[in-house]
């Protein structure tokens, strides 16, 4: 059972990687101090996990990224569960008997209730899928900009013309009505209609790391304090007796509690990667942008049809913080007419 949880916060971990590699990789980053840290640890972590299984994890990796696959939606379940299965199993428990406070042991399982409501939602809803019966509908909601999206472009594998910021995804083999990204995570693509749960998705996830990290925190360094452990010695390699440090503490923690020691780091580095990620889409909301319309923009293949002179990009589509999100939470239908 140890190693059952050790092997897939293992892979949780080596996925979320990649995943935060691809999306680096995807908007035009080519390397980022966050994707060069979460590669350190993952070698750091590889340490606890047999080679075979690592080769055969890495094997699949780049096949399960590139298809259509439900395979991710089990794994984000199992891991999941094997975190809140140890929370639930030790972190709850002594934390209970040392007196926390009820509320603040609750609120990772109330963040995850709202967390499997969104991930459900952004998983069957349909993001926007353009066909020929809506198309005429969908092309009147937004207007051509002229440099991201033009006119009289018609997808080649739906055979429709293309609405203002739409795209063909290549993984479902349908055009999205304001394309977003395809999320492997959910299994689905995010676009128009499913936005505002995934954003949701994303906070509670981000809400429930942060909240399972900051108990369990808690709780070592409670133990710690009753021990009195930081007030001792131990002796060295060459048999002096020195003061407890910091790296003594950590392995003495590891020792005594391995399975909160390991998932403490997981979740740490998860909430970090995740809180990143959580701001970049909260500014794309803001801004109203997709993320492809934010690599577009960047110079990175921005114009279906090549132009003497590049132009610079303008945001035709913002119209303030505030009705920005709203457009989010209320994706605006064909009876409002085009939005400047």
């Amino acid at each position: 059972m140890d190693f059952l949880i050790l092997f897939l916060i293992y892979v949780g971990f080596v996925l979320t990687t990649v995943g935060l590699l691809c999306v680096c990789r995807c908007l035009g980053v080519k390397e980022t101090f966050l994707a060069r840290s979460a590669s350190s640890t993952s070698q750091v972590l590889a340490g606890l996990i047999p080679t075979q299984l690592q080769r055969v994890t890495h094997m699949l990796l780049p096949r399960l990224f590139h298809t259509r696959s439900r395979l991710f939606v089990v794994l984000h379940v199992a891991l999941q569960a094997a975190v809140f299965g140890e929370y639930s199993w030790e972190v709850f428990v002594y934390c209970w008997e040392l007196q926390f406070p009820p509320l603040l042991l609750l609120l990772p399982y109330l963040l995850l209730a709202g967390n499997v409501s969104c991930f459900f939602l952004c998983c069957r809803a349909n993001p926007g899928v353009i066909t020929e019966s809506n198309q005429a509908a969908l092309a009147t909601i937004y207007t051509y900009d002229g440099l991201l999206f033009q006119s009289g472009i018609v997808c080649p594998t739906c055979n429709v013309e293309k609405p203002a910021r739409s795209k063909h995804c290549r993984f479902c083999g349908v055009c999205v009505h304001r394309f977003d990204h395809h999320c492997v995570w959910v299994n689905n693509c995010i676009g128009a209609f499913n936005t505002k749960y995934f954003l949701g998705y994303l906070l509670t996830l981000t809400g429930t790391a942060a909240a399972v990290s900051i108990v369990t925190a808690a709780l070592l360094a409670r133990v710690v304090l009753l021990s009195g452990v930081m007030r001792g010695t131990y002796i060295d390699e060459q048999g002096q007796p020195r003061a407890v440090d910091v790296p003594f503490l950590i392995q003495h923690l590891f020792l005594t509690f391995p399975r909160i020691v390991f998932m403490l780091g997981f979740v740490l580095v998860l909430t970090l990667i995740l809180g990143t990620y959580c701001c970049f889409n909260l500014y794309l909301a803001f801004t109203n942008q997709t993320s492809n319309e934010w690599h577009k923009s960047r110079g990175l293949g921005c114009s279906h049809r090549p132009t003497l002179q590049p132009r610079p990009y303008t945001n035709v589509y913002s119209r303030g913080v505030w009705r920005n999100l709203k457009e989010v939470f209320e994706p605006p239908t064909a009876l409002e007419g085009k939005k400047k």
